[in-house]
C-alpha cells in the first residue's frame, strides 16, 4: 500500500472559483461603464487689472497627470481689446518649455539628477541659438555645493561657484573693452557679530559691508560701499503686532524715505510713506495679503488702492488701483 504524503505547508493552492461548464463571474463595473472616465483637471483662471497702465493681465492654467505637469497660457490686453504678449508654458519636474507666440521663439529648460549628489541643468533659446549648461555637485553634504556653468556656444572658461553655509564665492572670466580676458571674483559671506549678522558682498571690484541688528521691537541696518565710501542706514521700529515704522537715509546723497504700516489680520494692510528722491508722498490700502496669492485672499480677490501726491504739484495727485481675481473651474 502506498504511503500517504502530507501536504507541503509552504505551498498554497488557490481554490477554483468556478467549476467546469459554469460561466466566469461578471467583472465589476461602475454604472454602465466598465472603466470610469478620468477626472477633468481643474482649470485656474486669474485676471489682473492695473488702472495706471489700463492693461488686463490674464493667466489660464491647469495641472494634469496627478500634478506631474502644468500647462499655462498667459496674455494681456489694453482698454481697446488689443491682445499682446501671448505665451504658452509647459512645466514639469525635469523639463519646462516656454513659447512666445508673437516672437515664435521657445525657451527650453531641463534639470535632472545624473547620480547621487550630482545634478545637470541646461537651458536653450531656440531663436537666439544660445543657452547654458551647468553641473552642480554636493560636497560633504547638501550644505556645500560646487557648480560649473558655461554658455553655449562656449565663450572662454566656465564659471565656477562654491556655495557653503555662510555664503558663496564665484570665479569667472570677464571680457572688457580694449582689455584681454581677465578672471573676476565675486562673493558674499555672512557671519554673526555682536548679536547681529554681518554681510560682506564683493562684486565688480566693489565691496559692500552690511550689518543687521534685530530684536522683537527694533532693527538697525547700517551699510557702507567701498571704494565710493557711500554710507546709508535703515531703521525699523515695531509698535505692537500691527504697527511698524521704517526709515532709510543715504549720507552720500541726503536722500531719505519713510514708510508707516498698519495691518488688520493678514488680509488688510494700510501703508503711508514719503520718498525724498522723487519728492513724492503716497498712501496704499491692500485687501488681501500683499505678498500672498489670490487663492488665500477673501473671495480669492486682491485689491490695492494707491494715492500718489507729488510734492511740487499737488494738483496732479493720482488715485490708482489694482485688482487681481482668481476663478477655479
Amino acid at each position: 500500500m502506498a504511503e500517504t504524503v502530507p501536504p507541503n505547508p509552504n505551498c498554497s493552492l488557490t481554490p477554483a472559483t468556478a467549476t467546469a461548464g459554469e460561466p466566469p463571474p461578471p467583472l465589476p463595473h461602475n454604472g454602465f461603464r466598465p472603466f470610469p472616465l478620468p477626472r477633468r483637471p481643474g482649470i485656474r483662471v486669474t485676471t489682473e487689472f492695473d488702472s495706471d497702465s489700463l492693461i488686463f493681465f490674464h493667466k489660464i492654467s491647469c495641472k494634469f497627470f496627478d500634478s506631474l505637469a502644468k500647462l499655462k497660457f498667459s496674455f494681456q490686453n489694453n482698454d481697446k481689446g488689443e491682445i499682446s504678449e501671448p505665451q504658452l508654458a509647459l512645466t514639469s519636474k525635469y523639463l519646462s518649455l516656454h513659447y512666445d507666440l508673437e516672437d515664435q521663439n521657445a525657451l527650453v529648460k531641463s534639470s535632472f539628477d545624473i547620480g547621487p549628489g550630482l545634478q545637470l541643468r541646461a537651458a536653450h533659446d531656440v531663436k537666439a541659438q544660445q543657452g547654458e549648461v551647468a553641473m552642480v555637485a554636493d560636497i560633504a553634504g547638501p550644505a556645500y555645493k560646487f557648480e560649473l556653468s558655461s554658455a553655449v556656444p562656449t565663450v572662454g572658461l566656465p564659471k565656477a561657484t562654491f556655495k557653503f553655509p555662510l555664503g558663496e564665492v564665484s570665479l569667472e572670466e570677464r571680457e572688457e573693452e580694449e582689455v584681454k580676458r581677465t578672471l573676476s571674483v565675486n562673493g558674499i559671506v555672512k557671519g554673526n557679530l555682536l548679536n547681529g549678522v554681518c554681510t560682506a558682498q564683493y562684486k565688480d571690484e566693489g565691496l559692500n559691508l552690511r550689518y543687521l541688528y534685530k530684536d522683537e521691537q527694533m532693527a538697525f541696518i547700517p551699510s557702507i560701499s567701498l571704494p565710493s565710501n557711500a554710507v546709508s542706514f535703515a531703521f525699523k521700529r515695531q509698535f505692537g503686532p500691527s504697527d511698524k515704522l521704517s526709515y532709510w537715509y543715504n549720507f552720500d546723497s541726503n536722500y531719505w524715505s519713510t514708510v508707516y504700516k498698519h495691518t488688520v489680520g493678514k488680509d488688510y494692510k494700510f501703508k503711508v510713506g514719503y520718498d525724498s528722491e522723487v519728492r513724492l508722498g503716497w498712501a496704499s490700502l491692500w485687501v488681501g495679503d500683499e505678498c500672498g496669492k489670490a487663492k488665500t485672499a477673501p473671495m480669492k480677490m486682491k485689491i490695492q488702492f494707491m494715492l500718489q501726491v507729488p510734492q511740487d504739484d499737488i494738483k496732479s495727485s493720482a488715485l490708482m488701483f489694482r485688482v487681481k481675481k482668481r476663478w477655479d473651474i
